[in-house]
């Protein structure tokens, strides 16, 4: 880990579940000693609700906005770059005020150094072809580590279909282990 110049802090990253019209993703507040900062990184969509104590390496802080039930919201959001955790409590879900899927406004906001996919088209993904959603790191060891840098609807298809074959993450690796069946 941190094997770029880019600045690294000590924080606690929040993580909460919110459904949405594309179904269920999470979000994310991280608290950084330089301020309180929004998080929507598909990589957040593997993680549980919870709160995670780590070393989060940034990769920018940007401007982001949405609008949701009525009213216009502006937050200064963080890109991670990497990040490292030490410590994980859970968290029981609160009921939380609607917010808009990242999915949908991905596509507004603006990309530097890095392509990413076009959201604007459907990813269609079916679950009983492993080979197809999974591609290269086909076939699925003990051990599985996602790439969150992929459109985010295949993302969450892979974490979902992780789930169903008996994988949990372990967010602290943030890598799907196979559960060992006695």
């Amino acid at each position: 880990m941190h094997t770029s110049t880019n600045p690294i802090f000590k924080g606690i990253l929040a993580i909460r579940e919110i459904n949405g019209r594309n179904g269920p993703f999470k979000v994310g507040t991280l608290n950084l000693s330089i301020g309180e900062f929004a998080v929507k990184d598909s990589l957040l969509d593997q993680f549980d609700p919870g709160t995670y104590e780590g070393e989060f390496q940034l990769e920018r802080i940007f401007q982001g906005h949405y609008i949701a039930g009525g009213r216009s919201v502006t937050e200064i959001r963080i890109k991670l770059a990497d990040m490292l955790l030490v410590d994980i409590v859970a968290v029981t879900p609160d009921p939380v005020e609607a917010e808009p899927d990242p999915i949908d406004t991905e596509k507004a906001e603006p990309v530097t150094g890095k392509s990413t996919p076009d959201t604007e088209t459907e990813t269609h993904i079916d679950n009983d072809d492993d080979n197809t959603l999974f591609g290269l790191l086909m076939p699925l060891g003990a051990s599985v580590k996602l790439d969150p840098s992929v459109d985010r609807k295949v993302l969450r298809a892979q974490t979902i279909r992780l789930k169903e074959i008996g994988y949990a993450f372990d967010a602290k690796s943030q890598t799907w282990k196979k559960a060992s069946i006695h």
